[in-house]
């Protein structure tokens, strides 16, 4: 079995400032998915890309900008130039690891621990489909820029599964701890981000408050426009056995979370949501068929 510490200690490896997000309230500000998204790949209409890991460090453009090393250690895939100063602008010239030579955007999660080393990631998944029962034609895309945190990474307690997630492989088991995986199904962590945005902000002071989650397909009250719901996966090196204390930099296996902030090339991600999710058409891994 997995050993590991309570949610309530925070790693120390690679913190020298100490700093957590402040992101406590956030099942309250945010609420989360009616229901856990979680069935075979390609069951709705879908876009999705595979970024490769690109570098580790413990910088928050959204929560920390200007700040290089305030936060805790994060794994940062897509942008190759991620780091504390970054904007939708300057990730638009940036390179990426993403199989979408146009997808520019930066995700983040904190990185795994295992006895206070980094395990380096496999690669990371990005599931961009309508939220729940949302119809999918009025989605629209994100505005360049836009920054979204999903998770608690100052969680004492089990975060809802609709949100924060471990699996095995691409499975549909959700847990809240690292399961113990059987060989060839690494473990993932898999986040969910809010699917709905009030029009007219790319952040907001508690980097919070400009997106939230639609109910029943129906997005909240000053929250009108539809985007893509993006499910996030970030593959580990683990599976059997683990002997050792697995935890996350932000501190035990509860706190998980992600970060996003676009640097989409506008057109093209404009073209995915049309040619995909407006159509019903399964676009990536699943179908063979790579784009909108």
């Amino acid at each position: 079995m997995v050993a590991g510490s309570s949610g309530d200690e925070q790693a120390t490896a690679d913190q020298p400032h100490q700093h957590v997000h402040d992101q406590s309230s956030a099942a309250v500000v945010l609420g989360a998915p009616d229901r856990v998204i979680a069935g075979p790949q390609g069951r709705v209409a879908q876009f999705v890309v595979e970024c490769a890991f690109s570098h580790a460090a413990t910088d928050d453009p959204i929560v920390y900008p200007g700040q290089p090393g305030y936060s805790h250690l994060h794994v940062f895939f897509g942008n190759t130039a991620t780091d504390a100063f970054s904007t939708g602008e300057s990730l638009r010239s940036g390179d990426t690891t993403c199989d979408q030579s146009l997808d520019r955007a930066a995700y983040w999660a904190p990185a795994l621990l295992l006895d206070g080393q980094l395990l380096e990631p496999v690669k990371s998944t990005a599931y961009y489909r309508a939220g729940p029962d949302v119809d999918p034609t009025t989605v629209q895309p994100y505005p360049l820029g836009l920054a979204m945190l999903a998770g608690n990474p100052v969680a004492t307690e089990a975060q809802p599964l609709s949100v924060v997630a471990w699996t095995c492989g691409a499975g549909i088991e959700r847990s809240t701890t690292p399961p113990t995986c059987p060989a060839g199904r690494n473990v993932r962590l898999v986040v969910t981000f809010p699917d709905c945005w009030d029009g007219q902000h790319t952040d907001s002071d508690n980097h919070r408050d400009h997106v939230g989650y639609s109910t029943a397909g129906t997005c909240p009250a000053g929250l009108p426009i539809a985007i893509p719901q993006l499910q996030f996966s970030v593959e580990y090196p683990v599976a059997g056995e683990v002997e050792g204390t697995l935890e996350l930099a932000s501190g035990g296996q509860l706190t998980g979370h992600a970060d996003f902030l676009d640097g989409w090339d506008p057109d093209k991600l404009a073209r995915e949501i049309r040619l995909c999710l407006h159509r019903g058409v399964v676009c990536g891994v699943a179908s063979g068929r790579t784009s909108g």
